[in-house]
């Protein structure tokens, strides 16, 4: 079974009183995400528990919870958790008190969601079926038909007017979708809970109906993209990819499914993607998915992820310890499928496009050479002078073929494509490069408020453009100087691929290589920071 989550908002609490299955769970995680544990906020956390406010236990559970809370300590960038017992009728709980550091400075998210994915994914490991001291054959029978233990995860919000509460639930919700990892392919079966999250503020539950689907949706739609990520190239072939994002339009009232694969991807004039892929057992493809939610603005999006299912560098061959890892590189292709879906699953009212540029980087007797000058859509000739500079290649066909097709006023590029993106800005934060200003900051601040924070690089493609000059193509796919902005350089790249004397819209670059995991395993960025910046807005109440 593993770790199901399921958010709950506040009908959980209609008439006075918590639904009966989110009391008394096995474990109850408190996390204080900036509002302290005390007064309403302690009552609610009592009712979880199951202790009436002027019940016998009461006075008991309320010291409890104040010693952890004391007993935490804090620091301003790791929080703090501490775990106690308490006894309910016989019924023993784990609690936990998680508090998140009050320190955000003004380029970070305010819950830190940095530190909540760590803390809950500390507490929810714990979670073991409660003990109950019942003799009774009834209470026998209960402890061995219930297998799977339950835990509530309660996170306290500030009440901040210039915040706008459900992101904040948004943020959190990620970092507990990254708590609990989804793919395994271990012999010994894992662990299996069930985990309700709910969010409160000033003692109150929050969260209607319609945001509580839109925050599962998220929630589901970051673990699915996670897996994604971890998913070996043996099992997640360009073949697999397709026909997973196939299955999905087929279920998803409103989604047309279109591909392109193989020879096709040469006759209609990609000749990047084709050439990334045509070394592989599996062929290249484009996937194109298309959806017209119910009354929808203007604005046309087209996302397009980059989708190399494996990256060996082809002849420009990576080493043994540069390679391992690069079933990763399909990070962005993940993140534009996962929240695609979600928008889709939920009604979302936009005009959307997600492209889906697969290919596996392959060495073979077929395998782009360094000196191979191919035609892309854009009908530009590119001297290949390192084929490990591949991201960008299937990138710039995809996005060059998505304005042509799709006429989008806002077409946007993620992919894992660069390692100088990590020492640019960090493992914490995507890199954006964006066409016009309003866009670079619309996707900041929603980044700021989802959790999948981004930094803006330099545009300026009169200063990059050079980088890429060839005496026999139109351009070359690497750089002169790789000490010149390379982040910038290599969205520059896709950027010289589109038409700006026909294209009016704006263009979007986010280069995730760095957040996209932690450690090893595979994060979901990118599908808060879409469905934040163009479905669900950062100030909007959803």
């Amino acid at each position: 079974m593993g770790i199901e989550i399921e958010v709950h908002g506040a009908a959980a609490a209609e008439g006075g009183r918590l639904q009966p299955d989110l009391t008394r769970p096995d474990s109850l995680v408190i996390v204080d995400a900036g509002q302290s544990v005390g007064g309403a906020e302690t009552e609610l956390i009592l009712d979880f528990m199951g202790v009436g406010s002027k019940s016998p236990g009461s006075d008991g559970a309320r010291a409890m919870l104040s010693r952890l809370e004391k007993a935490t300590s804090v620091s301003s960038f790791g929080g703090g958790s501490s775990t106690g017992l308490v006894d309910v009728g016989g019924h023993v709980q784990n609690v936990t008190v998680c508090i998140t550091p009050r320190v955000a400075s003004r380029h970070n998210c305010l819950t830190r969601p940095d530190v909540v994915t760590k803390l809950v994914k500390s507490a929810i490991s714990k979670v073991t079926p409660a003990t109950a001291p019942d003799s009774t054959d009834a209470g026998r029978e209960a402890k061995r038909v219930r297998l799977v233990p339950r835990a509530v995860v309660m996170v306290l919000l500030p009440n901040t007017p210039e915040h706008d509460p459900i992101s904040q639930c948004v943020s959190v919700a990620a970092a507990i979708a990254r708590a609990a990892p989804v793919y395994s392919r271990k012999s010994a079966s894992g662990r299996s809970a069930a985990v309700s999250v709910c969010f409160g503020i000033d003692g109150k539950l929050i969260c209607t109906a319609e945001q509580v689907a839109r925050i599962q949706a998220i929630v589901d739609a970051v673990r699915a993209a996670g897996a994604l990520v971890d998913t070996p190239c043996n099992e997640l072939t360009t073949t697999e990819f397709a026909k997973r994002a196939e299955t999905l339009a087929a279920s998803v009232p409103g989604v047309t499914f279109e591909m392109l694969t193989g020879d096709q991807l040469k006759d209609e004039g990609l000749g990047g993607l084709y050439g990334v892929g045509q070394a592989a057992v599996e062929p290249p493809r484009l996937v194109m998915l298309h959806y017209v939610g119910p009354n929808p603005g203007p604005e046309s999006i087209c996302w397009v992820g980059k989708g190399i299912v494996y990256d060996t560098g082809g002849l420009s061959i990576k080493s043994k310890t540069g390679m391992p890892g690069m079933k990763r590189d399909m990070g962005g292709a993940a993140a534009v499928m996962e929240a695609f879906f979600a928008a889709a699953k939920t009604g979302a009212s936009v005009t959307l496009t997600a492209v889906l540029c697969l290919a596996e980087n392959a060495v073979g007797p077929d395998a782009t050479r360094p000196d191979d000058i191919h035609t892309f859509f854009s009908g530009k000739t590119v001297e290949i002078n390192n084929t490990d500079a591949e991201g960008r290649l299937v990138l710039a066909d995809g996005v060059a073929y998505a304005i042509k097709r799709f006429e989008p006023s806002v077409i946007v590029d993620i992919c894992t494509l660069t390692g100088a993106q990590g020492v640019a800005t960090g493992k914490h934060f995507g890199a954006v490069m964006a066409s016009s200003e309003g866009l670079e900051r619309r996707a900041v601040l929603a980044g700021r408020a989802c959790g999948d924070m981004c930094h803006p690089v330099p545009y300026a493609p009169e200063l990059f453009s050079n980088e890429f000059r060839s005496e026999v193509a139109d351009m070359k796919n690497s750089v002169a100087n790789r000490s010149n902005a390379q982040v910038s350089c290599a969205g520059q790249f896709i950027g010289n691929h589109i038409d700006w004397d026909t294209f009016k819209g704006e263009w979007l670059h986010i280069d995730m290589a760095s957040p996209a995991h932690f450690n090893e395993r595979g994060t979901g960025y990118g599908v808060a920071l879409l469905l934040q910046t163009f479905v669900y807005p950062t100030h909007s109440k959803m």
